[in-house]
């Protein structure tokens, strides 16, 4: 089966084209393909149109069999545009959605295990933060929660004494050093693209953790009218 898979939080964004089976653990990635946050309107469609027709004999929309977004936190206008695409999609072609954070996944990325904590600049000096549990198996995951902090709650609830994390993890250099405080490991890591959100998705879906296409939504813990942090899901 095929599976398309989308990233459209952050400031560049991506597509991924997967195959896996059924009882499959693990999708093979056949093409990630960079977008341009700038444009992610006008390139989305003509560039899934495009990464269909160059694998296989020239694949369609059609045989796309299920897809696996970003939900966010992250841009506005990124999410409305990539979660609009695969809804519609999903909706037409009658296909299931495995939807995960963006901060599930980096905190998944990090090399270390326990309490792991991924964080993202979320501009006007906040962070958004999650909160997760991670085993010795990357899918063996539970969350604590996901925020919106400044920065100073960030290192007063986080890297206080007395709660700290095994990791700090970002894809963020700048949040790195920003957040950096001594005895505390701050873990750098690539920015996950599609091709991770494609990995994840598969995995909700084997789950049956399924999500229809009018029940999709975008996880952006921070609303367009609020000029406060807002917590997350517990």
């Amino acid at each position: 089966m095929l599976l398309l898979a989308a990233d459209t939080s952050g400031k560049s964004g991506s597509i991924a084209l997967a195959r896996a089976g059924d009882g499959q653990k693990s999708v093979d990635v056949l093409e990630v393909v960079p977008l341009d946050g700038r444009a992610f309107s006008a390139q989305l469609i003509p560039q899934i149109a495009e990464l269909l027709q160059k694998h296989g004999k020239g694949y369609s929309k059609n045989d796309l069999s299920a897809f696996a977004v970003a939900t966010g936190p992250g841009s506005f206008t990124g999410l409305r545009v990539g979660l609009a695409a695969i809804k519609a999609l999903a909706e037409t072609l009658k296909k299931p959605i495995g939807s995960i954070s963006i901060l599930e996944v980096i905190a998944r990325s990090s090399a270390s295990r326990g309490r792991i904590v991924a964080v993202l600049d979320a501009g006007r000096n906040e962070l958004y933060v999650g909160d997760y549990e991670v085993g010795p198996s990357p899918a063996d995951v539970r969350l604590h929660g996901e925020f919106l902090l400044s920065r100073k709650e960030f290192l007063a609830e986080f890297l206080a004494s007395d709660r700290l994390p095994r990791s700090v993890v970002t894809p963020d250099a700048a949040v790195a050093g920003s957040v950096q405080v001594d005895g505390r490991n701050i873990e750098l890591i690539e920015y996950p693209n599609a091709g991770a959100i494609a990995q994840f998705g598969w995995e909700r879906l084997q789950q049956g953790r399924i999500v229809l296409a009018e029940d999709l939504d975008a996880n952006y813990l921070r609303h367009s009218t609020d000029s406060k942090p807002v917590a997350g899901a517990k």
